[in-house]
């Protein structure tokens, strides 16, 4: 990659000290192997914690009613931050409530990784399919 089009700030803070920084947050195990942890610009903090938000959404992939799952930092006064999770179900004869997804996550998660809202319907994707989490922050900023 030579850079960013027409961004040149934006290519020199990605190539800064010679390396391509992508975002991503990884750890390499004991055997070599790299997990991707998530994207520094999606890590909610939450009253001074770090929260991955692809922890959250695996969680809520394990509950068979849900197709697809995004969550993204919402804001609030006295944490900062707190997750919100925007949940498409697999069927649209499947009742889901807010409280069953939240209580689902209880017994998985700590309590401050937690969704403290849940918004249901379809996710808005690019045309490869990826979730734009990007959206999903501009809607939670526009429902204020």
């Amino acid at each position: 990659m030579k850079g960013y089009l027409k961004n040149p700030s934006a290519t020199n803070a990605a190539f800064e000290g010679g390396w391509f920084r992508t975002g991503d947050l990884a750890i390499i195990d004991e055997f070599g192997y790299v997990t991707i942890r998530d994207r520094s610009k999606d890590i909610i903090i939450s009253g001074g914690e770090n929260i991955s938000t692809i922890e959250i959404e695996d969680a809520l992939y394990e509950d068979h009613r849900i197709l697809e799952a995004a969550v993204v930092a919402q804001r609030d006064e006295k944490w900062g931050e707190v997750p919100c999770a925007f949940v498409t179900l697999k069927s649209n004869d499947i009742v889901m409530t807010e409280s069953e997804v939240i209580e689902f996550c209880k017994e998985r998660l700590a309590r401050y990784k937690c969704p403290k809202r849940v918004i249901f319907g379809a996710l808005p994707k690019t045309s490869t399919g990826k979730i734009q989490k990007a959206q999903l922050r501009e809607l939670l900023a526009d429902s204020k």
